[in-house]
């Protein structure tokens, strides 16, 4: 870290700082509060299928706003202030599930909705930054800084968040503990998010005579239009689309699949923060394994073990001995931990390296469209398989033609 530059160091923060609404709200403990508290009583499949139709509604409304949020940004050099209107908004909602009781049933789904696009809202600015704060060269090994440091920066809360809810449910105040933990996890967002929005300076933006919005909605249309001048752009988001919905659906759907399958919320939390601490340095390496293999060589290997992943998790409801469960399913939490900051971390530096710098935030949010979308499908195909088959399982062993999908692309990809 010593040799990174302060706008790099800051920029690397952010990921310290959102990734606890990551770990805590996304993927942990908020998943298991809802369906233990908030609907409990309700049919687990249909509470399971009621969040997968949260994150596909909240994927969708980023998707339909993020280009041409990014369109004005590359125009009117608004990066930092999107970042900033998006970050409010999501550690205000944060903030807000403190106050969700039973009953409150879809009052918490649509909160859960709107910090879910404070989250990935922000993450549009925050990932088209990328450019403006390092070198092409360095592009990989700080993407995969930043998506390492957040897997600590989600750790440390998330630890704490367990500490508090243990102590609470010895003196029956679990329930309370858990509302504090998701304050604390809207304040540690907010605390650390100041660095980037301190130290981050906006370096490229497009070099126009008009400076308005509605020149940035016609630099919108004359991209669209000459998309087939952008063929390797178009081919990347097209793979990334589809491993990338397969990535995501395995987060936000993991806690509540293995509730399905008959695993403890306890033996799952402590598995996530196991998870984390071991993605940290996977992370660091799958930046370094690129500098020396190539960003696709690594892209692919990452897409390899996904698709091996699905099948594990397809089998994994169906085992009856509790003993080969517990081994495939810690198999399956060591395969996701080497390969899920790699993927994110390299698809976003190389697509960084393929795009022009002058129009990063409205690429960007092509790529964020891309992946907001792909956050629609995958959860839905959970939701339809638990809500209609009755089991998630055949949802997850869908996701592999994602995966060979996206591989199959990315291999028409040309080198940056």
């Amino acid at each position: 870290m010593k040799k990174l530059s302060k706008a790099e160091k800051s920029w690397i923060l952010y990921d310290f700082a959102n990734s606890s609404y990551g770990l805590i709200i996304m993927t942990a403990i908020m998943p298991i509060y809802y369906k233990s508290y908030i609907a409990n009583g309700v049919p687990e499949a249909t509470s399971t299928a009621d969040w997968g139709f949260a994150n596909s509604a909240a994927g969708l409304a980023v998707a339909l706003i993020a280009p041409v949020l990014g369109a004005i940004a590359d125009v009117k050099q608004k990066k930092k202030l999107f970042l900033a209107i998006f970050l409010i908004g999501g550690v205000i909602c944060t903030g807000m599930f403190s106050v969700a009781e039973p009953g409150m049933r879809f009052f918490t789904l649509g909160l859960y909705a709107l910090s879910l696009i404070g989250f990935a809202g922000g993450n549009i600015f925050y990932d088209s930054l990328l450019i403006d704060v390092t070198t092409k060269r360095r592009m990989d090994w700080i993407s995969g800084a930043g998506y390492a440091w957040g897997y600590i920066g989600g750790a440390l809360p998330f630890i704490l968040a367990i500490i508090l809810i243990g102590i609470g449910e010895k003196y029956k105040l679990g329930n309370e503990m858990t509302r504090l933990s998701f304050i604390i996890t809207a304040v540690w967002w907010a605390v650390f998010s100041i660095p980037v929005l301190k130290d981050v300076r906006q370096k490229y933006i497009i070099k126009t005579g008009s400076r308005t919005v509605s020149q940035a909605i016609k630099n919108l249309i004359d991209t669209i239009k000459k998309i087939k001048q952008y063929r390797n752009i178009a081919l990347f988001l097209g793979a990334y689309f589809l491993y990338i919905d397969g990535v995501d659906t395995i987060i936000r759907m993991a806690v509540p699949y293995g509730r399905d399958a008959g695993l403890t919320a306890f033996l799952l939390m402590m598995t996530v923060l196991g998870l984390q601490l071991l993605a940290f340095p996977f992370a660091l390496l799958y930046g370094h394994w690129a500098t020396i293999f190539g960003t696709k060589r690594m892209l692919y290997v990452a897409i390899t073990v996904y698709t091996v992943i699905t099948f594990f998790a397809f089998l994994l409801p169906g085992i009856n001995d509790n003993t080969t469960k517990l081994i495939v399913f810690f198999t399956l939490a060591f395969m996701i931990a080497s390969s899920q900051g790699g993927i994110q971390a390299l698809s976003r530096s190389y697509f960084g390296k393929i795009i022009p710098k002058e129009q990063s935030a409205e690429f960007f949010g092509f790529y964020n469209i891309f992946g907001k979308f792909a956050t629609i499908f995958g959860p839905l195909l959970i939701a339809f398989s638990s809500r209609w088959l009755g089991n998630a399982r055949y949802g997850m062993l869908s996701l592999v033609v994602f995966f060979i999908g996206g591989g199959v692309l990315l291999y028409c990809v040309k080198d940056e």
